[in-house]
């Protein structure tokens, strides 16, 4: 597993299986999954309250338990890459529109047909709110 694309999906299904199956992180990932997925993973669950809590600001009329554990599960992935761009080790930083990109990407392919613009206007909301305020890359 090489491309960045592949390895923040692996870290986005590592969350979902984790809150799915209640096990932890550690014993979901992939034999071969890499440290950037790992890092990802495990910064995204340390920071699921405050993710969590931009995510239900942002869903109008969705609360967080509503929200597909799948869906969550993405879009904590590319929020995390949003605000904290240090949290996993990459030679490059992905901008926030690239992180929108990819997480609506993946909820086109594996979550239902609403689920893209659901993820679109959810992070999309984040980042217009975020302005001038996010941290430097």
């Amino acid at each position: 597993m090489s491309r960045r694309t592949d390895q923040r999906r692996a870290a986005v299904f590592a969350l979902y299986q984790a809150e799915l199956t209640e096990r932890e992180l550690e014993d979901v990932f992939e034999r071969n999954a890499s440290l950037f997925t790992k890092a990802l993973a495990h910064a995204a669950q340390d920071r699921e309250d405050e993710l969590d809590a931009l995510v239900a600001r942002h869903a109008k009329g969705w609360s967080i338990d509503r929200i597909a554990p799948l869906e969550k599960a993405i879009m904590r992935v590319a929020l995390l890459e949003m605000l904290h761009p240090d949290a996993a080790p990459a030679d490059t930083p992905i901008p926030a529109e690239g992180a929108i990109d990819e997480a609506v990407e993946l909820a086109k392919t594996y979550s239902g047909a609403d689920a893209p613009s659901f993820v679109n206007g959810v992070l999309a909301a984040i980042h217009r709110e975020m302005g001038d305020n996010r941290p430097p890359r």
